[in-house]
């Protein structure tokens, strides 16, 4: 009797011993439920690196629209009357305060989920396109003008020069200022991470996150620093990441060169990191190297470009 050969792949729609029926998964259309399109949404999102705080903000978003129209609204129904509907409805008889920078949020949203099925032929038209993106206005950042920047500097030098020197405070003013990173990208900093064989010395920067594996990039920074990079490695010793202590103390380090250099505010990693991005702006870097020298996604770089705009040219 012949034996019964076991397929190695089960059929589409087959039972297995094990689990559920196994099913295709569907592409989405105009008649697609709201839920669907969402879904498929957030994947496009994951897809593309949208940051964790996009992707979370974004589908919270999409689930209030879901709860006003209901999760099996078609998405063909939905046109630029519906959409100002829900918004009225957010602003004043949700029952909850809808804040103006909420609320620009949720414009953003409903304009990048219909451009995206629009983009991609789900959808005719785009039924958010109309809608008026009044964007609430978030304060210009901090960042040290060029004297605040001189004495800020001077004063680290200080502190590298004094009786008992502490290369410390130079060495992570001048790699911030020099690379843009951020205080978590610098408190990452593995030792083998740092490059000194070609003309011009790095620092890789690293993820361990998959999804932010897209920020991973090569900065460099001054040869220059290397002599006070060596003596700060021989006097603070560190075995696995050149900043072995917490993300507060080196905020410490900050506030006591900005005490010693007698600036009124508090100078901190970010604004250290906007200097640094307007510094390069200024200068002319081309704005794509720019965005990727700060790890920042197409998405965030257009907000982050108009506030450097705005803060090179005070007077326009």
């Amino acid at each position: 009797m012949a034996e019964t050969q076991i397929p190695l792949f089960p059929q589409r729609g087959a039972r297995g011993q094990y689990g559920p029926p196994i099913t295709q998964i569907k592409a989405i259309t105009a008649d697609s439920s709201l839920a669907m399109a969402a879904g498929a949404y957030h994947d496009h999102m994951v897809r593309q690196g949208f940051s964790e705080h996009t992707i979370k903000a974004f589908g919270g978003d999409l689930r209030l629209l879901q709860k006003y129209f209901g999760s099996s609204m078609a998405i063909i129904k939905l046109g630029t009357k519906e959409l100002n509907d829900f918004l009225t409805w957010l602003l004043h008889y949700r029952g909850v305060p809808c804040s103006p920078k909420s609320y620009a949020r949720r414009v953003t949203a409903l304009k990048s989920f219909f451009g995206w099925l629009t983009s991609i032929k789900i959808l005719p038209r785009d039924p958010a396109a109309p809608i008026i993106h009044a964007r609430a206005k978030a304060p210009l950042p901090l960042f040290l003008k060029d004297d605040q920047l001189e004495k800020f500097l001077n004063a680290a030098e200080i502190k590298l020069n004094s009786d008992r020197p502490d290369p410390r405070p130079y060495l992570l003013a001048h790699l911030v200022l020099q690379t843009g990173m951020k205080k978590a990208e610098c408190v990452g900093i593995a030792l083998r991470d740092i490059d000194r064989s070609g003309p011009e010395p790095s620092v890789l920067i690293r993820y361990t996150n998959p999804r932010m594996q897209h920020k991973e990039r090569k900065l460099a920074f001054a040869a220059e620093l290397l002599p006070v990079l060596d003596q700060y490695i021989e006097k603070y010793q560190p075995k696995e990441y050149l900043f072995e202590c917490t993300p507060r103390n080196l905020e410490y380090v900050l506030a006591d060169v900005s005490e010693l250099a007698g600036l009124p505010d508090q100078v901190s990693f970010e604004m250290l990191r906007w200097t640094s991005a307007l510094r390069d702006f200024r200068d002319g870097m081309e704005h794509d190297h720019l965005r990727k020298k700060l790890g920042l996604s197409k998405i965030t770089w257009r907000e982050t470009s108009e506030k450097l705009t705005k803060i090179a040219n005070p007077g326009l």
